[in-house]
């Protein structure tokens, strides 16, 4: 008994020992990382009714087929829309009231030549004439612009008119675009209806105002002349622009007066109005006894656009006071792109205040069918009283007009 005793006790301190000494090894050992489960789908049970959510990994795995999940590589991602460009805006020529056939910009490079036109076609029933129907072609003028990296130039010709050459004329300009000079044969700065395209002008005819001072009297239109022009866009885009321009040559004897000046300033102190004030002296340098002063307002907003331009002066016939308004409104149809509906009313109102008094008025409406920027339709009714009719009376004209 006493040697089992013995025996039992060396063989647990054998045991204690062997726990001792393999403790420090054993927290050395890091403990044995968990393996990561592979992934398996969901399954809808509701979808799935067979499937026993609760079954080992490989039952679940036989089943997954008929689940038809698929992988990222099968995924269709739709391509992104592409986004319509903008169409470019057509550049309008300097003869047009546009800034140009080209920017005129410091990347311009090389000569570049744009040729463009436009052909109106006009017939008209006025009532003072027993509505005797008038055929004419009303325009029909071509031009070539050229520009280099600060100069432009444009020559334009109209088919139709006794007096074949238009325009001709050269431009050049700083390189900001700050200061201009032109020379040639040009519209002097005068009148802001005289100065606006007959394209853009939604009336078929400027006016009896504008008839009036310009074919009758003499003030403004196209001349020789030398003009400068200063723009400066940080206030309020102010545009002055001022020059000399060849008198008016007398058509009985034949001798041509002396020069004329002009003079024309324009502001935008919002977005959607611009003033303006212009100015013209027959014979500058010797008195000007015949001259002309305009003040003039133009209202954008949206597809309505309405001007207002008031005139007074002193004529051979003595002094005279004038005022003009046209609202228009545009339309887009949306049947074809580019087709457009434009009303347009407009009124004038001219009086003589010398010696020899006289008024006129003409009152305009009608509308025009629009369509892109190359075709224009214009259907219009006139009643107007002009000067040296003995009645007042009805015009109706109907106008076709195209361009490139």
């Amino acid at each position: 008994m006493g040697e089992r005793r013995g025996f039992e006790k060396e063989r647990r301190g054998l045991l204690a020992t062997v726990l001792l000494l393999g403790m420090p090894v054993w927290a050395a050992e890091p403990a044995p990382e968990p393996e990561a489960e592979a992934w398996q789908p969901e399954v809808d049970a509701a979808a799935h009714p067979d499937v026993d959510t609760a079954a080992q990994p490989e039952e679940v795995a036989a089943l997954t087929p008929e689940l038809d999940v698929p992988t990222p590589a099968q995924v269709e991602v739709p391509p992104p829309e592409k986004q319509k460009e903008p169409k470019p805006k057509r550049e309008e020529p300097l003869s047009e009231g546009g800034e140009g056939t080209a920017a005129n910009d410091e990347e311009t490079k090389g000569l570049r030549v744009v040729p463009f036109g436009r052909v109106f076609a006009r017939v008209s029933a006025d009532e003072r004439e027993q509505y005797a129907r008038s055929l004419s072609i009303a325009s029909a003028r071509v031009g070539l612009a050229a520009s280099l990296s600060h100069v432009e130039a444009e020559v334009t010709a109209d088919l139709s008119s006794k007096s074949l050459l238009k325009d001709a004329f050269v431009r050049v300009a700083d390189g900001k675009k700050r200061l201009r000079l032109y020379g040639g044969q040009f519209k002097a700065p005068f009148l802001a209806r005289e100065l606006e395209s007959a394209w853009r002008l939604p009336v078929i005819r400027r006016g009896l105002v504008a008839d009036y001072l310009e074919d009758t009297h003499h003030l403004g239109g196209r001349r020789l002349g030398l003009m400068g022009e200063v723009s400066l866009k940080e206030a309020w885009k102010l545009k002055v622009s001022g020059g000399v321009f060849q008198g008016t040559k007398d058509e009985d004897t034949g001798i041509r007066a002396s020069e004329d000046a002009a003079l024309r300033a324009t502001v935008r102190p919002f977005k959607v109005l611009t003033l303006g004030a212009s100015t013209y002296f027959a014979q500058a340098f010797e008195g000007a006894r015949t001259y002309a002063l305009a003040g003039d307002a133009v209202l954008k907003l949206g597809g309505l656009e309405v001007t207002g331009e008031y005139v007074n002066g002193h004529l051979p016939t003595g002094p005279f006071a004038a005022q003009m308004g046209l609202a228009s409104y545009t339309l887009p149809l949306g049947l074809v792109e580019g087709l457009a509906l434009q009303p347009v009313a407009g009124a004038e109102m001219m009086q003589l205040l010398g010696p020899l008094k006289a008024r006129g008025y003409a009152f305009v409406g009608g509308f025009n069918i629009l369509y892109s920027e190359h075709f224009k339709a214009q259907l219009q009714a006139e009643h107007a009283l002009r000067p040296g009719d003995q009645a007042s009376g009805f015009e109706y004209s109907l106008q076709l007009a195209t361009r490139f």
